[in-house]
């Protein structure tokens, strides 16, 4: 089933199913480049992984690691210790606390990137931004730190922004507020580079990947890729459109998307098949009557 929206449905970006449209649209993209590219080109998908810890867990949605704590009996209360325990700690400071320790996880998430053959020089870097990279300290900076390393190389970089929350990537312009964004930093154009704003109710711009010869890309579209993703994956199983998307949208988009959202229900609901009693007074029975009775009237082969 398609999506309520025309272009970046606002509920994937929900933290439980972005993770999965993140990688399956990265997927796309790439198998969708391929053919594209000639015998110059390969395009890959790289994986990379964050290391995060605490509050960025649960910024991305992640419960924060905790030790088990042992059973507790009737109304709550912790069976008593026995043997000699310590017990609660006492005024010496000696005693038994349950604690929380600090634990990391590793997150990791894909990219892409155009390689020339033969020899695997990255030509392009393909960067679907995920809420590692914008609202986590430690995913942000390592991030930023790779966006400036292919920034000050001869790699181009196309950045894809379909997340509303989080900080956006500098572009060093004051540029005015949108839901998404598209960044293209052709190499021999740069510091100069290509800004696409466009918002929720927007098709999603083409994506237009810049190759090695100036004025040589590839596109593809990205609305049709998303979309493709979002039916085969079946996330109108998944999402409950009855409630607000995360993060919330703007109050001038709530009520289009509300309306989005019930034209699309209405559109799912089996309708009715009309019976013979419910068409026989419509035209379309009429004329169906009269060209029954005219075949029953027809005489048969040969009789005068």
């Amino acid at each position: 089933m398609s999506s309520p929206f025309p272009g970046m449905d606002p509920y994937l970006e929900d933290p439980e199913i972005w993770p999965d449209v993140h990688h399956r649209l990265a997927v796309a993209v790439a198998d969708s480049l391929a053919p594209l590219l000639g015998p110059r080109y390969v395009v890959r998908v790289v994986r990379r992984t964050f290391e995060l810890e605490g509050d960025d867990l649960v910024l991305l949605g992640i419960p924060d690691v905790a030790v088990q704590s042992a059973p507790r009996g009737a109304g709550g209360a912790r069976p008593p210790v026995r043997g000699g325990g310590l017990g609660a700690p006492s005024r010496s400071g000696s005693g038994v606390l349950e604690v929380k320790l600090p634990m990391s996880l590793e997150v990791s998430e894909s990219y892409l990137e155009v390689r020339r053959c033969p020899g695997g020089r990255v030509v392009t870097a393909i960067e679907l931004l995920s809420p590692t990279n914008k609202l986590t300290l430690k995913g942000r900076a390592q991030y930023l730190g790779k966006r400036e390393e292919v920034l000050k190389s001869r790699t181009h970089l196309v950045e894809v922004d379909l997340l509303r929350a989080g900080r956006r990537m500098p572009v060093g312009s004051k540029v005015p507020e949108s839901d998404y964004r598209i960044l293209v930093s052709r190499a021999e154009k740069r510091p100069l580079a290509d800004l696409h704003l466009f918002g929720v109710r927007d098709l999603l711009p083409a994506l237009r990947v810049p190759l090695l010869s100036a004025g040589e890309e590839v596109e593809v579209s990205l609305n049709a890729l998303l979309h493709g993703v979002y039916e085969r994956a079946s996330y109108d199983r998944e999402i409950d459109y009855t409630k607000a998307p995360l993060p919330p949208l703007r109050p001038a988009d709530a009520g289009w998307a509300e309306e989005r959202v019930r034209s699309w229900r209405r559109s799912r609901m089996p309708r009715p098949v009309p019976s013979c009693s419910t068409t026989a007074g419509t035209p379309a029975g009429r004329r169906a009557r009269r060209r029954s009775t005219h075949r029953r009237r027809r005489p048969a082969a040969g009789a005068r």
